[in-house]
């Protein structure tokens, strides 16, 4: 999928500060996606420099407000650049520099359209079990990076990152609060909608 300027620099700054941003055809998921559930209200874990957010932010409505999350300042900074190149207003994000886990419990039950894991690996189930409580019904749930490096399927890779990523899509894929699907985007992305 072609990127705008924008999307091509955030990229470029991405690699600077030695991010791994979406795939293009990742963010182009996450645009549709943001489109059907006509998202107004979207939370991300891992704001990166702002790819995701672009993506996200386009498939959004125009009043929608994306909620981003990320231990690094100095990403978060990459980002709010990116969406003021993009033309987006401040008003539209909301950048919060934290761990997941201690940002996630903030926010409110069923409040979201909307919400995109790209953490830690080693939270991720965690993070999940707090977007599942954060999305309203309908609401969906997209995970990056879902057959992580293709480890995740070799039942012979035993690394921390890749049995952290295996036991998230296992979760997701029980969880009967969800009805999920595993998109061959990118490096994978699991996406769920909330019964």
């Amino acid at each position: 999928m072609p990127e705008d300027e924008p999307a091509r620099e955030a990229r470029m700054r991405a690699e600077e500060l030695g991010v791994t941003p979406v795939h293009a055809g990742t963010g182009a998921a996450l645009r549709l996606l943001a489109a059907a559930c006509q998202a107004r209200s979207v939370a991300e874990v891992g704001t990166g420099t702002g790819v995701s957010g672009l993506w996200l932010l386009a498939g959004m409505s125009d009043d929608g407000v994306l909620t981003t999350i990320d231990r690094e300042t100095e990403h978060q900074r990459a980002a709010r650049e990116a969406f003021a190149a993009a033309g987006h207003r401040p008003a539209r994000t909301r950048l919060i520099a934290g761990r997941a886990l201690e940002v996630l419990p903030r926010l409110a039950d069923g409040a979201y359209d909307m919400v995109v894991l790209d953490g830690d690996p080693a939270e991720a189930a965690e993070d999940v079990e707090q977007a599942v409580r954060l999305l309203r019904r309908g609401g969906v749930l997209a995970v990056n990076a879902a057959l992580w490096h293709d480890r995740v399927a070799d039942p012979a890779r035993r690394d921390e990152a890749t049995v952290a990523v295996r036991e998230l899509g296992r979760r997701v894929r029980e969880d009967e609060r969800l009805v999920p699907a595993l998109l061959p985007s990118g490096d994978g992305l699991l996406v769920a909608v909330r019964r």
